[in-house]
């Protein structure tokens, strides 16, 4: 035998030890959470313990009743619920081949969360297995949308990661829109959506149990033979006899429903399932059963672990700490360090990673090159939006929405003192995250770069929503503090993406799951916040929907004056910009500072956004469609992007912000509520063209 298979059989010996090795350090955080949460203020004795966990009955005192049917389920709701959580995150990665994967990415935890809520406004009698097949319908909404954009061979590039964010960020709007039309259930809704595993009794975790952990068991048994079929690729998996489609429906059906199922008990919980399997991976389990087997028990424990910082945290602060905001706490950083170590999705296809925004911005860049030839160019670029403009200006002022109806006529003085602030308000608004949409896209070099997509519109949030909580800070159109707040949270998440995404030299697709990521974890810690479920928070909650419903004369003129002296600073630098844009080796050679003047542009675009989150809340997707909508319509200079950007996000936040308060009168929806939906559909037709057209070209 030679020496070179000695050495082979050796390793192949010794990797069960090591990998058991590596399991070590798994089975200390289990039991040490598994610690936690059952001793965490429990006065019991150990041999108490035991005997109620053999027998339940036996319980006498208020501390053994609750040890009994409060602890021992809250336990085996986090055990199990991690066991769902990381096998269906291993089966769903392994269908798709992308480590990216899980029911997060996939919009299945944001379907299964609009679904709740609507059945929890509209249908509060539904329980049990009926408010579980309404998650699972809304998380198998969420992930036939999301298949259909990405298309089966996007499932295994960046077009799956895009197309889970605008799916999950459309969901989120709605659900918000719903919580503030129905506020009477905020808070209970609340607490639920951050994720909590709190259990009154024994039949939730028994409800669960029966339900997912036979499908479990037949996925283990069945599903590794059909999975090492489908790792193949499509076309040897034909050649070898299987059904493709029909398998990866059949078995992400199954994912679906475990994922749905434990949702539907405990709520949102991010990060476990898709960080359980990648671990999984990392400590060697490489097959499809060890790969399901090992990623449910990691989940578990987790979870466990998670769970037990949790209950510890809520006996430190007197409080209720929902799980799933210490699950992004901790997952947040996890997924992050492994995305910067391994790259994950560029190195395996890079072209499918820089591929899909190029698809997306084909249509534009033929428009762009039509350009601003002339005055008449641009005024026959600019006429439809200024078309928009005037009439929302012009049904401002002569229409009028009442219970009994519409009716024209001139509106009255008191009507225009509340109307033409929220006016305003919306358009400085728009315009302004307009124009930090351009900056970011342009600085970035990435068309998908926008405010709230990179976390910047979220750490603002979070920043003046920890204000309000904290410190007693107002919030919205009253509160001239808010701005200090908003930038400084902007900057601070700004700043730690960009300086995280700089060793993978700005990397598109990074950039953007990293803006996914700590996103995630901001609002985490605001729905931790909120679950609070005080008056003051329903107000935050107006606020937090971008709602121009506190707008004043006052705050609508300082708005517009900042609006005025940023966008003034942004005409001053568009060459630097420009010169930045094209590349910064080539900025530098022209004489151009780049650490200097990136600097300043990142710190122009944190004021734009602060100031129109201070004043009217998180808007989504202005940032993002205004500049897609300026490149179509023609712009090709910075300053043309940034004038035409700016009025497009303008008419686009006045529209909305009208139609809000007409649509339903007099009850309103907010205008960033409005603005996210018709942002998000405008982009998922986008998607779902390109997908159109790759697939024409192939």
């Amino acid at each position: 035998m030679t020496a070179a298979k000695i050495a082979r059989n050796s390793s192949s010996r010794s990797r069960p030890f090591v990998r058991h090795a590596r399991a070590f350090p798994w089975l200390v955080l289990a039991l040490l959470g598994t610690g936690l949460s059952i001793r965490v203020e429990n006065p019991l004795g150990a041999k108490e313990l035991i005997e109620l966990l053999m027998d339940p009955s036996r319980a006498e005192s208020f501390d053994a009743f609750y040890y009994a049917y409060g602890t021992l389920p809250r336990l085996a709701a986090a055990l199990l619920g991690g066991a769902i959580l990381g096998l269906t995150g291993a089966l769903l990665q392994q269908l798709t081949n992308n480590p990216m994967t899980s029911p997060m990415t996939l919009g299945t935890s944001a379907g299964a969360w609009l679904a709740i809520v609507l059945a929890s406004a509209f249908a509060p009698a539904l329980t049990g297995d009926g408010l579980a097949f309404a998650a699972f319908a809304g998380g198998l909404t969420g992930f036939g949308l999301i298949a259909a954009i990405a298309g089966p061979r996007g499932m295994t590039g960046s077009a799956l990661v895009i197309a889970g964010m605008v799916v999950n960020l459309l969901f989120g709007a709605v659900a918000a829109a719903v919580l503030l039309l129905k506020s009477d259930f905020v808070s209970n809704i609340f607490l639920w959506g951050a994720g909590d595993l709190a259990q009154n009794g024994r039949d939730g975790v028994s409800w669960l149990a029966w339900r997912t952990i036979p499908v479990m068991a037949a996925l283990i048994a069945f599903a590794p033979r059909l999975l090492a079929l489908l790792s193949l690729g499509e076309e040897g998996a034909r050649a070898r006899g299987l059904a493709v489609q029909p398998v990866f429906v059949a078995l992400a059906f199954l994912g679906v429903w475990l994922a749905c199922s434990f949702v539907t008990l405990a709520g949102v919980i991010n990060f476990t399932g898709l960080i359980a399997p990648n671990i999984a991976r990392s400590l060697g389990w490489r097959s499809p059963r060890s790969q399901l087997v090992a990623s449910a028990l990691i989940g578990s424990v987790l979870l466990c672990a998670t769970d037990g910082i949790a209950v510890l945290l809520g006996a430190l602060t007197e409080s209720i700490v929902p799980t799933g905001v210490i699950a992004a706490l901790l997952g947040t950083p996890v997924f992050i360090a492994y995305l910067l170590r391994t790259q994950t999705g560029l190195r395996e296809n890079p072209q499918e990673c820089i591929g899909i925004e190029r698809t997306v911005h084909k249509s534009a860049m033929r428009a762009s090159a039509k350009g601003f030839d002339a005055f008449s160019g641009l005024v026959r670029v600019l006429w439809p939006i200024a078309a928009v403009l005037a009439l929302v200006a012009g049904l401002t002022l002569f229409l009028n929405a009442s219970t009994e109806g519409w009716r024209w006529g001139a509106a009255s003085e008191q009507a225009l003192a509340l109307r033409l602030p929220r006016l305003a308000t919306a358009l400085f608004a728009g315009a302004s995250l307009a124009a930090a949409g351009v900056i970011l896209r342009r600085l970035v070099g990435n068309p998908l770069a926008s405010p709230d997509i990179l976390g910047v519109t979220s750490g603002a949030t979070f920043a003046v929503v920890a204000a309000a909580t904290f410190c007693g800070a107002g919030v919205g159109s009253d509160a001239e503090s808010s701005v200090l707040w908003a930038l400084a949270g902007s900057l601070a998440v700004l700043g730690a993406i960009l300086m995280l995404a700089k060793r993978t030299h700005f990397s598109p697709v990074l950039v953007i799951v990293l803006g996914i990521a700590v996103s995630a974890l901001f609002d985490a810690f605001t729905a931790l916040m909120l679950s609070r479920g005080t008056m003051d928070n329903y107000f935050i909650l107006q606020w937090l929907s971008g709602s121009t419903y506190k707008a004043t004369s006052e705050s609508a003129e300082r708005l517009a004056l900042a609006f005025a002296i940023l966008a003034a600073l942004a005409f001053a630098l568009s060459r630097s910009l420009t010169l930045l844009s094209i590349g910064r080796d080539f900025a530098a050679s022209r004489g151009l500072s780049v650490k200097g003047m990136t600097a300043i542009l990142l710190l122009l675009c944190a004021l734009l956004c602060a100031s129109a989150t201070a004043t009217m809340g998180p808007v989504a997707f202005v940032g993002l469609v205004a500049p897609h909508l300026a490149v179509l319509l023609g712009a090709r200079t910075c300053t043309e992007e940034l004038v035409t950007a700016a009025l497009a996000g303008a008419a686009l936040t006045a529209s909305a912000d009208w139609l809000g308060q007409m649509l339903i009168a007099p009850a309103q929806i907010p205008a960033g509520t409005l603005a996210a939906i018709v942002g998000a559909l405008y982009f998922l037709a986008l998607l779902l063209k390109a997908r159109l057209c790759r697939g024409a070209t192939r």
